[in-house]
């Protein structure tokens, strides 16, 4: 006589819980004055390449409400990129601000992009090592700028824009139109207000 041995067994449903990936944010400081065809396709580049959810900008104080404006109208209808206007009215320091963000988003890891001619003097800024602990520096060559560092930086290769804010404000006060150089809208802007002639 056989005897089947019957085991009784409990079956587990576990729940498939997604796996938590922290957001990553792109901080894009510089005084943007004016925001042109560079600082977008930096800062575009640099998303996508690094998955970032998005760039924020992150312009330097500028009371008088121009560069603010002008930011506006060039982000308009560009996905993934933001504007943050929190440094506008306020010299608060780059720590204090990265501090405020960590605070409203404690989770997200956050990449500041400078160009490389800006690397030369990271080492002179104050609080750079308190800066290192919340950020994860990336840097984007600029044509005409041969650097060398010693701190953490992650380098992304964007398209060799030669563009600068000085370049288009001195276009300006010789008399011309730097057609293609800055967003349409920036550009109809700066032609009505009469900037940096």
């Amino acid at each position: 006589m056989s005897i089947e041995l019957l085991t009784p067994f409990t079956k587990v449903q576990l729940e498939k819980t997604a796996e938590q990936t922290p957001t990553s944010i792109g901080l894009f400081w510089g005084n943007f004055n004016p925001i042109h065809m560079a600082h977008l396709t930096i800062a575009d580049q640099v998303r996508q390449q690094l998955q970032l959810e998005k760039v924020i900008f992150l312009p330097e104080y500028n009371p008088d409400g121009h560069v603010e404006k002008m930011l506006k109208l060039g982000l308009e209808d560009v996905q993934g990129l933001e504007l943050d206007t929190c440094r506008l009215s306020t010299k608060e320091s780059m720590v204090e601000s990265v501090k405020r963000l960590k605070e409203t988003s404690p989770d997200t890891a956050f990449y500041f992009i400078i160009g490389s001619d800006v690397i030369n003097t990271l080492s002179q800024w104050k609080e750079m090592d308190a800066l290192l602990e919340l950020v994860q520096l990336v840097a984007v060559r600029r044509p005409r700028y041969r650097v060398g560092t010693s701190l953490p930086i992650l380098w992304v290769d964007v398209p060799a824009m030669d563009i600068s804010g000085n370049m288009i404000r001195e276009q300006f006060h010789k008399g011309m139109i730097p057609h293609f150089l800055l967003p349409e809208k920036v550009l109809e802007y700066i032609m009505k207000e009469g900037l940096y002639v």
